[in-house]
């Protein structure tokens, strides 16, 4: 353990410094906020510096710290970064939703030859769960199924898992099967996981608390369209957060981040928005597409 300087670009620069020395070392970020004071270090050294030694080096730096709203912290403490290191090539990106899952996620970080950003949602502290006691590692880029179904597919990460499960339980009492997916990691993503459930359920619905725009959702939502838009029934939704700053005001902060009750619209929309899996127009536009794809 090191106490440094309240410098985060000191302290991530010693981290990329000691990592590329042989260690492994973790550095701790309060807020993911504060790591856009260290974003030089981060994206044009850690990233860069397997690529740029010609795979000869190798910085095996975990960067670990909390993201996201819900404690009435403001604008500049309470913010979703993610898009910004899944944007950048060379880096891993993984985000826990339970405490066993941040254990073994943890581990595999640690013992990973590249750069991790570890972001734990700030609320999720809160949580209790059982956690084994022996060695286990949980590899990167591989999703979790939490709950399994068979009507929709609802891809999410980090404390949005929370209230996917719970928005599955009131669809189901509606006769709505949801199938929940937990990628944990961002990069590398288990898109294969994602694909195998949405070609059985034939719908997507995507969430996170990050906003809307250049988000997450929207890459995934392209892969799912390139690669399995004959199993689609219905346009893919996406549920994430107001494109604006996330206010002081709990009630104001609340209502720019999605709640339960807006993933249940949204698997409600797709679900209303479907058409018969041998409907006419399916087997249309999935002929068109087969064209397409063969010319």
């Amino acid at each position: 353990m090191i106490d440094t300087p309240l410098s985060e670009a000191g302290f991530v620069g010693i981290g990329v410094g000691a990592a590329i020395g042989g260690q492994r070392p973790v550095v701790e970020i309060l807020f993911v906020d504060f790591l856009l004071l260290a974003m030089d270090q981060v994206i044009n050294q850690a990233a860069k510096y397997r690529f740029m030694s010609g795979g000869e080096g190798r910085v095996p730096l975990v960067i670990r710290t909390q993201g996201g709203a819900g404690n009435s912290l403001a604008a500049q403490h309470s913010q979703s970064l993610e898009a910004l290191y899944y944007h950048i090539p060379g880096l891993k990106l993984v985000m826990p939703s339970t405490p066993q899952d941040a254990k073994g996620l943890l581990k595999a970080a640690i013992r990973d030859e590249d750069p991790v950003i570890f972001i734990e949602h700030k609320l999720l502290y809160m949580t209790e769960g059982d956690v084994q006691d022996e060695d286990f590692v949980i590899p990167l880029g591989k999703a979790d199924i939490k709950r399994a179904g068979t009507d929709v597919t609802l891809v999410t990460w980090s404390h949005m898992v929370l209230k996917a499960l719970q928005a599955a339980e009131e669809l189901a009492v509606e006769g709505i099967s949801v199938e929940v997916i937990d990628l944990r990691t961002l990069v590398p993503m288990d898109i294969a996981c994602v694909l195998e459930s949405v070609r059985r359920t034939g719908h997507l619905v995507i969430a996170h608390e990050a906003i809307r725009r250049g988000g997450v959702g929207g890459d995934i939502a392209a892969m799912v369209a390139e690669q399995a838009f004959e199993s689609l029934r219905a346009p893919i939704i996406r549920v994430a957060g107001l494109n604006t700053p996330v206010p002081f005001n709990l009630a104001l902060e609340k209502a720019t981040v999605p709640q339960v009750a807006d993933i249940v619209a949204g698997v409600r929309s797709v679900m209303e928005a479907s058409l018969p899996a041998e409907s006419p127009v399916n087997a249309v536009t999935t002929a068109k597409v087969r064209a397409s794809s063969a010319r």
